[in-house]
């Protein structure tokens, strides 16, 4: 197994554990105002709030890191 994937898997891993812990002992509401986005102010729960950063997170990752190398095209002689 590739040492990097094994590193990248084990933090990840260690970031869900965080943001379980962080869903389990936040169970208050809290007010997100984003005035140029949303109108009005939304109130949820901190754990959905967590929840919905991380994600946006990981999709902002994953798009800025998708494609970045191509591979050459010199294939087997067969």
């Amino acid at each position: 197994m590739n040492a990097k994937l094994l590193f990248k898997t084990v933090f990840m891993i260690g970031i869900l554990l965080l943001l379980v812990i962080m869903g389990m002992h936040n169970l208050q509401n809290v007010d997100l105002s984003l005035p140029p986005l949303l109108p009005k102010k939304q109130t949820c729960a901190a754990a959905i709030m967590y929840f919905g950063f991380f994600a946006v997170g990981v999709l902002t990752g994953t798009v800025l890191t998708a494609g970045g190398k191509r591979g050459s095209s010199k294939g087997k002689a067969e």
